[in-house]
């Protein structure tokens, strides 16, 4: 049968409807799917706390534990024995060189002295005749009218009184002295502690504990140790002449009690530990150093100037490198090498790899990766990213 041309045509133009219609239907779905994948979002930025590097200062120091130690802690005796008849201090008085602080029975120490004086002037009138004998035998002697042998004893006799005279003056000056330490005075100043004996109680020179003891607190000194390798950098600095602060912090180095300078180093070092000692003064005029007090002191013996700065905890460490993440401009991070300097503070110095105004991050450092998104708060509010 012969198909007639406009029915052939009709034929086709149905069969290419149906193909576009089945071409449509089939893939209509999956460009809605590449679509709802573009549009999807990403994941969220990291919320991280972050920090600017800045530039300053930072001071080099060694740190070693150390105990106040007075500069003179004196324990007074009674250098004569008797009874303490009074008591002229407070306890825990700060007292001056020369006061008087305890007075004990000086009676019987004047009685001797005035024995003593007594027997010096008998036998100064007894020198004072032997001398006058001694000048009539010598003219009796020249006139040939007495023998030699009296001349020459009554010498004798003269020297023998002069020495007596001596004697004499021996006991006085002695008993003098032991009316002087009835008077017991301070050598030193500085302040009283506790009283050891009461008025009313018989003191002896050779009391073990003495009466009381006194500590110089103004100036006092701090000792520590530092280990042996550092040794020849503060003896250089010290030879020199320069002054070397020192920082007395308190056990747990978060307050700082004194300021005070190095003095001097000891003279040798320690082989069982291998440190040193160092004696530091401070002024310590608000008494706030207290003797045997445990202190951490901190020597300055260095300063770098002009060095960038970050918290130490922007400090991230590899088995390869030490690096930090810094924060760019974008809102991503990446990841940069750096070399360290000293630190101290809190803040560590950074000599390459960062420059001031770098915004590094602190914390949330577990979640990041080199390219990652981030929300970068500091205190808790959303802060600038860094320059790059």
């Amino acid at each position: 049968m012969k198909i007639r041309p406009r029915v052939l045509v009709g034929i086709l133009v149905t069969a290419a409807l149906v193909a576009v219609i089945l071409f449509v239907t089939r893939t209509r779905p999956r460009d809605g799917a590449q679509a709802a994948t573009r549009d999807a979002p990403g994941p969220p930025p990291v919320p991280v706390v972050a920090a600017t590097a800045t530039q300053g200062d930072l001071g080099v120091y060694l740190t070693g534990l150390g105990a106040v130690t007075p500069v003179y802690t004196v324990t007074i005796h009674a250098r004569v024995d008797g009874q303490l008849m009074r008591v002229l201090y407070q306890e825990g008085q700060l007292v001056h060189e020369g006061d008087l602080l305890a007075e004990i029975d000086a009676r019987p120490f004047q009685a001797q002295l005035l024995q003593a004086r007594g027997q010096l002037a008998r036998d100064e009138a007894l020198l004072s005749e032997a001398r006058l004998d001694l000048a009539r035998y010598q003219g009796l002697w020249k006139k040939d009218s007495i023998a030699k042998q009296t001349l020459d004893q009554q010498a004798a006799l003269v020297r023998q009184y002069e020495g007596t005279v001596q004697l004499d003056q021996g006991q006085i000056d002695a008993a003098a002295t032991n009316v002087d330490y009835c008077r017991i005075t301070s050598p030193i100043s500085g302040r009283v502690g506790l009283r050891l004996v009461d008025p009313g109680n018989i003191v002896h020179a050779a009391d073990t504990n003495g009466m009381l003891v006194i500590t110089q607190i103004q100036p006092i000194t701090v000792i520590f140790t530092i280990a042996e390798d550092d040794v020849p950098s503060v003896a250089q600095r010290l030879n020199a002449g320069e002054h070397l602060p020192v920082d007395a912090f308190d056990r747990a180095q978060q307050k700082k009690i004194a300021t005070g300078s190095l003095l001097t180093i000891d003279n040798q070092i320690d082989p069982t530990t291998g440190t040193v000692k160092l004696r530091a003064s401070f002024p310590n005029d608000d008494g706030a150093l207290f003797p045997n007090q445990f202190v951490n002191a901190r020597l300055l013996i260095d300063t770098k100037h002009d060095v960038t700065l970050v918290p130490d905890a922007a400090i991230q460490r590899s088995a390869q490198n030490t690096f930090v993440y810094v924060v760019k401009p974008d809102h991503t991070v990446t990841v940069r090498q750096v070399t360290l300097g000293p630190t101290e503070g809190g803040q560590t110095a950074i000599d390459t790899g960062l420059a001031a105004g770098d915004v590094v991050v602190l914390t949330g450092v577990d979640k990041l990766q080199e390219g990652s998104k981030v929300e970068v708060q500091t205190n808790g509010a959303t802060a600038p990213a860094g320059k790059g």
